[in-house]
């Protein structure tokens, strides 16, 4: 404590000064700080309450950063889709176009309306057909045989005749004189006994005759060379169904002459010529035509001359063959008195005849097993066949000078489509680069094409987020899309195939569309979130400053203010001195 009085005057004046001191000191810092709160001794309240909402917007801050990457994070995924999408786009086009080529390749053949075709049909593997499974085929005729029914004309070695025998008597009028008799009857080479048994007096020439011809039917020497019938007068007479040059038919035995009386020395025959009619036009052989291709050669001319539409032709052994030349012939008919040279008389009601080009046309463009594959037309006479393949396509059935045969093999062969066999190898370059696309569409680590889950925090405790994934966690790839692994250049061969690839790569094109809406939709909410962050930040920090910072512009008010008042009370403090000197000046005086 000093020893020195000051008056009462000093010391107010003093305490003033020190008062006015520690203000400006205040204001001083306050204007050096720009805070009117520095410390919690400044205000508790207001302290701890700025700093829990500065520290809440540093919390902020830090998760903006989050946002700001996942935004990043969208915006590569979002790259992806879009040039995924474009990819889509071009493999759509490049589909497209290979729908709309049409340059396949074709091949003429020569086609014989009339020839006899000996492994009757075409057959195709490779192409369309593959080379599994048969490929297809198409006959050439419109039956598989080609001969009269019942059999081939045999030509004879000389002019046919039919024999019987003369000289026949009136049986005896009792047949069981007959009974335990026989005969033999011979005729070429071959030779037959009849031994009459169980005959009575009512048998009659029928009785006797069913012997006979009993017995010729079970030699397979004579059977069918020889037939017994009554001459209607109750005589038997033997005729022979065809004739054997110079031979006759020899009656013996010691019943012979009461069956056929004296036994046959002669032979009486026919004009000595073959004849029969085709369909109306007659026909007719004579001993010049020995063999099969000179009766083959008199036929064509005789069946020719009457414009016919019929033809004779050799079966390959040496038989005769009519066939249909013309596709309207109509059925073939074969009568007259020698008709039984063909087997039997012909009535056929299947026509038997070569394709004609337009009928071939008809049939491959008409049958669903084969118009797919292949096309048809007529190219001036000639079969004109069309690859719709992108593979080579062997035509079996043609030789090698291109004439259609039935039979030649490995001869002939159509080129496949190379501009769709190109498109197919640039579909399967953009396949390609749409999953390597999806591989690259990456931001710091994470991928959302994918499959990686993106998880971002919206507020400080973490109640508030999105998780954003493709569904189900799933690659955006060509597999997950349903596009093939690898185009080959075959599947592009029919227009059905390439309109079900386009639709898959239609489907695709949906499911990127729809999974870059999903991803704007998530992009949406972030970038929302993250004006709202950016403000709710700026209110915060707002807040907190509205609670600490001073006012400059009234702290510089006080500091003037102050420093009057500190001027004033210096200047009392001075006056109140110069009263105690002049006390002073009193006693020097």
């Amino acid at each position: 404590m000093s020893d020195i009085n000051l008056t009462k005057a000093v010391r107010q004046n003093l305490l003033s000064l020190q008062n006015t001191a520690k203000l400006m000191a205040t204001t001083q810092n306050r204007l050096a700080t720009g805070n009117k709160v520095n410390t919690a001794l400044d205000n508790p309240s207001n302290f701890f309450t700025a700093s829990a909402l500065t520290a809440r917007a540093g919390e902020l801050d830090a998760l903006l950063d989050s946002m700001n990457n996942g935004i990043k994070t969208l915006e590569a995924a979002d790259n992806g889709l879009t040039s995924i999408t474009k990819t889509l786009e071009s493999m759509q086009s490049t589909l497209r176009q290979a729908r709309q080529d049409k340059t396949f390749e074709t091949a003429s053949y020569t086609l014989g309306t009339a020839s006899n075709y000996p492994g009757d049909k075409l057959t195709f593997t490779g192409g369309a057909f593959g080379t599994s499974g048969g490929g297809g085929t198409v006959t050439l005729m419109t039956s598989s045989a080609q001969s009269a029914t019942g059999g081939t004309y045999v030509p004879p070695a000389a002019p046919p005749v039919k024999a019987s025998t003369t000289g026949q008597s009136a049986l005896l009028a009792d047949q069981t004189a007959l009974n335990t008799t026989s005969i033999s009857i011979a005729y070429g080479s071959g030779s037959v006994n009849v031994a009459f048994s169980g005959l009575t007096t009512t048998s009659g020439a029928a009785g006797v005759i069913a012997q006979i011809n009993t017995a010729i039917a079970a030699d397979p020497d004579m059977a069918g060379k020889v037939t017994a019938t009554d001459d209607g007068s109750g005589k038997v007479v033997l005729t022979a169904a065809t004739a054997e040059n110079g031979k006759t038919i020899v009656v013996s035995g010691g019943a012979a002459p009461s069956v056929v009386g004296a036994t046959p020395t002669t032979v009486a025959g026919n004009s000595g010529s073959t004849n029969f009619s085709v369909n109306g036009v007659a026909v007719s052989l004579t001993s010049a035509d020995t063999t099969a291709a000179k009766a083959i050669a008199t036929i064509n001319v005789q069946l020719g001359n009457a414009g016919s539409k019929f033809k004779a032709v050799d079966d390959g052994t040496g038989k005769i063959k009519i066939q249909a030349n013309d596709s309207t012939a109509g059925a073939l008919k074969i009568t007259g008195a020698d008709a039984g040279q063909f087997g039997a008389a012909i009535d056929d009601t299947t026509l038997h005849f070569a394709k004609t080009t337009d009928q071939l046309v008809n049939e491959i463009n008409n049958n669903s097993s084969l118009g797919a594959k292949i096309k048809a037309s007529n190219d001036n006479g000639r079969l004109r066949l069309q690859n719709l393949s992108t593979q080579d396509l062997n035509v079996d059935g043609v030789s090698s000078s291109g004439t259609i045969d039935g039979s030649s093999a490995g001869a002939a062969s159509i080129g496949g489509n190379t501009v769709r066999s190109g498109l197919a190898d640039q579909f399967n370059v953009l396949r390609d680069q749409l999953d390597k696309l999806a591989d690259d569409a990456s931001f710091n680590g994470i991928n959302l094409l994918r499959g990686d889950k993106l998880k971002i925090t919206f507020n400080e405790t973490g109640t508030s987020s999105i998780d954003i994934q493709v569904p189900g966690g799933k690659s955006v790839d060509t597999t997950q899309l349903g596009l093939p692994t690898t185009m080959q250049a075959k599947d592009l061969d029919s227009d059905t195939s390439i309109d079900g690839l386009l639709d898959n790569v239609k489907t695709a094109l949906n499911q990127v569309r729809s999974q870059s809406s999903t991803f704007g939709s998530n992009l949406s909410v972030v970038e929302n979130r993250q004006d709202f962050t950016k403000k709710m930040m700026n209110t915060l920090q707002t807040g907190g400053s509205n609670l600490t910072l001073a006012d400059m512009n009234e702290e510089a008010a006080n500091m003037v203010a102050l420093q009057t008042r500190q001027s004033l009370a210096t200047s009392s403090l001075s006056m109140a001195n110069q009263a105690d000197q002049n006390v002073l000046q009193l006693l020097r005086g």
